[in-house]
């Protein structure tokens, strides 16, 4: 155990997002995203919702500023303005760790082609549909 880090991150995802770099992308996905043979290494979470993965993720990794969307969710299929209620609960856990930044949505096979290119997928055992979501990792601002 250490001090100041969630137990839900295990070594080897504190690991991987301790290497990621400016930019970089990670995701966090529900239980029936495609996962294993996206491409990207893969980090099992079951039983853990996607929602506590996300509170815990944020408490050690920063989003990205400079971009306007760092926190983006897969999009209804065939009705992209739908809002499920799991969109309330990460933007509530984004705006506490981040406020200044907003959840927002990409249609489902924009969603992959970016997956495709994370830093890695950590599957949950988030069971709520729609319960994905890719992060930008942005920079730590020096202390003034």
């Amino acid at each position: 155990m250490l001090k100041n880090i969630p137990p839900l991150l295990g070594p080897e995802l504190l690991a991987t997002l301790r290497a990621m770099g400016h930019g970089d992308e990670i995701v966090i996905a529900d239980a029936n995203f495609p996962a294993e043979f996206l491409g990207p290494q893969v980090h099992r979470a079951d039983g853990i919702s996607a929602t506590d993965l996300l509170g815990a993720i944020l408490t050690v990794m920063p989003l990205d500023d400079f971009v306007d969307q760092a926190a983006i969710g897969m999009a209804v299929v065939g009705d992209p303005h739908a809002r499920q209620p799991i969109y309330d609960d990460f933007q509530q856990i984004i705006t506490r760790h981040e406020p200044s930044m907003h959840f927002s949505t990409v249609e489902r096979f924009a969603f992959y082609d970016r997956a495709k290119k994370a830093a890695a997928v950590v599957q949950s055992g988030e069971t709520r549909l729609y319960g994905n979501i890719l992060l930008k990792k942005g920079i730590i601002r020096p202390k003034s």
